[in-house]
């Protein structure tokens, strides 16, 4: 018991609240989650962001190829389609190659429907599509719910 009595002696000079070993391993346990969530988070939106960007691309460059389309008429006939169109939107290019990666992953042939309204009285095409946006386990454990990206681009119909 004599080997053991300096451990049960009171030093009121080192007591729990005063020392510092391991503050840095306390404050590092409290910090690290916040700060790995607030990453997570930012990389999160930012693939929010990016896949909008990329959507409303895709709907512009059909947006463009259908204003650029010229009319059938009794000696031409248009080569144009909405398919088309849509393909270029979800693909970037009208012939993609087999095993092409969608512009945007959930978004393409059979996944969302691009809506196009043809040439309007002011001579523009409309087109607008919604996509439901994949986000990671880290929305539900925030309790935020099902994110739709919807978006619309309207050009005006040039012809050739």
């Amino acid at each position: 018991m004599r080997a053991f009595k300096h451990l049960l002696e009171y030093r009121p000079n080192c007591t729990f609240w005063r020392k510092e070993e391991g503050a840095v391993l306390t404050e590092a346990l409290v910090a690290v989650p916040f700060v790995t969530l607030f990453a997570v988070g930012i990389l999160e939106f930012g693939n929010l962001m990016w896949e909008r960007m990329q959507i409303d691309a895709g709907l512009r460059d059909a947006g463009r190829y259908l204003s650029r389309c010229r009319p059938s008429s009794p000696t031409y006939t248009a080569t144009c389609t909405e398919a088309t169109a849509k393909t270029i939107a979800y693909y970037g290019t009208q012939a993609p190659a087999a095993g092409a990666v969608l512009r945007v992953p959930g978004w393409g042939p059979g996944l969302g429907d691009i809506t196009v309204t043809p040439v309007s009285a002011d001579g523009t095409i409309t087109l607008a599509t919604a996509h439901l946006y994949e986000a990671s386990p880290l929305f539900g454990w925030l309790g935020i719910g099902a994110i739709t990206i919807s978006v619309s681009h309207e050009e005006r119909y040039m012809g050739w």
